[in-house]
This record gives structure tokens, C-alpha cells and sequence, in this order.
């Protein structure tokens, strides 16, 4: 009998290529070929509830189970089960939440810490609970530091102060001396202070006392000028220098026959000097406002400290000193001064301060009061350690009015 081979093809099958379904893997390579390839997600598995019998466990997304050979109906869809929840990756969850600033928000990391108390109730409750109770600073000690943040802001740049009157003895150099020490203890960059006063000046001896300035070398501004073009360095600059603490002194000249000639051109000279080693500069310029080297003072100023007093003729003074400013071509500076009035004197009752401080607020930026202080009236060594908690108060508000002006 002859062998009879299957015929795997059908009358309607003629002409077509034959098909193989050998394997489920060969089945579906054959339908990927024959559509648009789409992007396939990974395998489900059904519960066994619902699986048909007799089907494999695993389903692709379309439905179909793996041994059926013909799709599922795009219609169809099969529900993910409750146990199967997707879970996010780590990657995810770093990218949907937002990146935390460590640099402006510290707080979202550390817990503020509240400033410690120095000093009154506030600082003793502090300190016998043993910081347990931290109510924080009083407003006293807020405004203290208020004025320490603005005497130490940072500055671009050079800056000049020049401190005038019009009349001697009414605390000009005492207020130089004492705002330039408070500069010096406040600020991270060394204050310059210059004697330009044309009549024997004395800051350096009261910054430093009169004992020590004649037994230091008694390098002057004079000096200074003869050899101003070998000061290359600031190692250069300091030879001829002197120093209270971190306040660094220019000396005036001390030879009556020499002070007077210091001249407009010299000054801006010692001015460019300074400005590039130092962002403040201080200048006492003596008693008028005609002297030679005047006009290159108020020409490279930033901003004035006008010395006054409480008697009558020292306000008189003080006001005059504005009017001629504003109408000689310095009416900015007159109009941004600082007036300083020192009691030095401790003027009589019969002196009304209320209204000498009301005559000469409304012409300047500012007006600051100097208390009576013996560590200033007496004409000698100014050092903020003796001086009384008000009047190193008014120094630091000095302080901090002259580098508000400094923009």
C-alpha cells in the first residue's frame, strides 16, 4: 500500500507560502511580522479565578492568551489585579519632588537657633535655667546689633569721610578719634585716618596718647609726601603710619612754619594713596573751611560730619558751615551731612538742647547727640573703654550714619 503524505495545505490554501506553527515563539514572530511593530509592555499574569482551562498562566497586554492564535479583540481589556499595584521606582520619587535649597532654606534641615540673650531679665533667666529658657534679645541689644550689621557692611570701593567746623574745641578731633576706633572695632577691613588739620593737629595723640607718639618715630604727612612716589606697598605705606589698635593714623604735620602749606594737589595725592589700600578713610580737617588743602577735601569726600556744640555760637556755626557749603558748590554734601553735637562743656540749664538740635535737624541727614564724657572733655587720650555706654552708643550711631551714605 502506498504511503499517503499529508497534504498541509487545503484546496484554498494553493499558491500561498506554508506556514509552519511549529512553536508559540514562531507563531508570534509570524504575527509581529505581518502588522505595525508596537511597543509591547511586559507580561500580566492573570489570576487563576480567571483563567479559561487549559491556558497557559501567562497573557500579554492584547488579552490573548498564549496559546491562542488569534487575537483578542481590540475592545477587550483585562483589569489589572488589586495585588499587582504599580510600585514607583527610587528615581521616581527623587524626580517628582522637588530639589530643597540647602543654601537659602537651611531651616528645612536644622532648627533656628534663637540668638542668646545678653544682659538684663533676658540674660539672666537665660543663664540660671542654663539656657533652657531662651527668650531671645531685648530690644536694646536688637538695635545694638542692628547698628553693628551696618557699620560692617561690606563696600565696593574707597570711601572718604572729612570732619569739619568751624570753630576749635567743640569734640571734632575727639569725634574723629571715636568714630574711627568704632570703624576699627566693627568693620573686617582696617579704617585710615588722616590729620589734614593745617594747625598742628593732635589726632594721633589722642588716639594714641602724647607719651607714646614722642617716644614712636614721629613720621608726619609731610614725610609722607617727600617720598610718596617710592610707596609702592602697604608694607611701604605703614613706615609711615601709626596705629591705635586697628586704626591706622596719618600725623599732621607739628611744625607751625610746615602745616599751613599742605596744598589741594597734596592732599588728593595722599588721597589716592589711601584709596588704594583702604575702603574708609576718615579726615580731620581742622577748624574753617579756607584753608589751602580744603578744596581737595571736599572734592574727593564722600560725605561730612559737621562738628557742633550746645551753645548758642556753636549751632550758629554749624549752620553757617551748611550754608556756605550748599552755596559754594557742595550743596549734595551739605544736604547728606551729619550734624554731631558734643556736649563737651555740659553746658548750663539755661541752654535749651531740645531746641539747638531742632534749628539744626531740618538742614542736614542726620543729627547725633554727644553726652557729656570726661574721657572726651579733657582734651587727652580717647579709648572707648572708658567711655560711658551712651557716648559709645553715639559713636556707633556716627558710625553707622557715615557708612549708610556710602553707596
Amino acid at each position: 500500500m502506498p504511503a499517503v503524505t499529508p497534504n498541509p495545505s487545503t484546496q484554498s490554501d494553493a499558491g500561498k507560502p506554508l506556514t509552519r506553527r511549529t512553536s508559540w515563539a514562531e507563531a508570534a514572530a509570524a504575527a509581529d511580522a505581518a502588522k505595525p511593530a508596537k511597543p509591547v509592555p511586559a507580561p500580566t499574569r492573570l489570576p487563576a479565578s480567571a483563567q479559561p482551562a487549559g491556558t497557559d498562566t501567562i497573557t500579554s497586554t492584547l488579552g490573548a492568551t498564549a496559546t491562542d492564535a488569534e487575537p483578542t479583540p481590540p475592545d477587550a481589556h483585562t483589569e489589572t489585579p488589586a495585588f499587582r499595584r504599580p510600585r514607583p521606582t527610587v528615581a521616581d520619587t527623587i524626580a517628582d519632588k522637588p530639589m530643597p535649597d540647602f543654601i537659602s532654606s537651611p531651616g528645612l534641615f536644622v532648627k533656628e537657633q534663637k540668638p542668646r540673650p545678653v544682659g538684663g531679665v533676658r540674660g539672666a533667666i537665660f543663664k540660671m535655667t542654663g539656657g533652657a529658657w531662651n527668650m531671645g534679645p531685648g530690644q536694646k541689644q536688637r538695635q545694638e546689633e542692628e547698628l553693628g550689621r551696618r557699620i560692617s557692611r561690606q563696600l565696593q570701593g574707597s570711601y572718604n569721610t572729612a570732619v569739619l567746623s568751624l570753630k576749635g574745641g567743640i569734640g571734632k578731633t575727639s569725634t574723629t578719634v571715636g568714630v574711627g576706633l568704632t570703624l576699627a572695632e566693627y568693620r573686617g577691613d582696617a579704617p585710615c585716618a588722616i590729620d589734614a588739620n593745617p594747625d598742628s593737629g593732635d589726632l594721633v595723640e589722642r588716639a594714641l596718647g602724647e607719651g607714646i607718639y614722642q617716644q614712636s618715630s614721629p613720621r608726619t604727612i609731610t614725610d609722607l609726601l617727600r617720598n610718596i612716589e617710592s610707596v609702592d606697598s602697604l608694607t611701604a605705606l605703614a613706615r609711615y603710619m601709626h596705629h591705635a589698635g586697628r586704626l591706622h593714623l596719618i600725623a599732621g604735620e607739628q611744625d607751625p612754619e610746615v602745616s599751613d602749606s599742605l596744598t589741594a594737589e597734596e592732599y588728593l595725592r595722599i588721597r589716592r594713596l589711601i584709596a588704594a589700600y583702604y575702603s574708609v578713610a576718615l579726615t580731620d580737617c581742622g577748624t574753617g573751611v579756607t584753608h589751602n588743602a580744603m578744596s581737595g577735601i571736599l572734592q574727593s569726600a564722600d560725605n561730612l560730619v559737621i562738628a557742633a556744640g550746645y551753645a548758642v555760637s556753636g549751632a550758629k556755626r554749624a549752620r553757617s558751615t551748611l550754608h556756605w557749603l550748599a552755596s559754594h558748590g557742595y550743596e549734595d554734601l551739605a544736604r547728606n551731612a551729619i550734624v554731631v553735637i558734643t556736649d563737651k562743656d555740659e553746658v548750663s540749664s539755661r541752654v535749651d538742647k531740645d531746641a539747638i538740635e531742632e534749628h539744626l535737624s531740618g538742614i542736614c541727614r542726620e543729627l547725633i547727640a554727644v553726652p557729656h564724657d570726661r574721657g572726651v572733655a579733657d582734651g587727652d587720650l580717647v579709648t572707648l573703654d572708658v567711655l560711658k555706654p551712651e557716648t559709645r552708643r553715639a559713636y556707633k550711631e556716627i558710625a553707622a550714619a557715615i557708612v549708610d551714605g556710602y553707596r
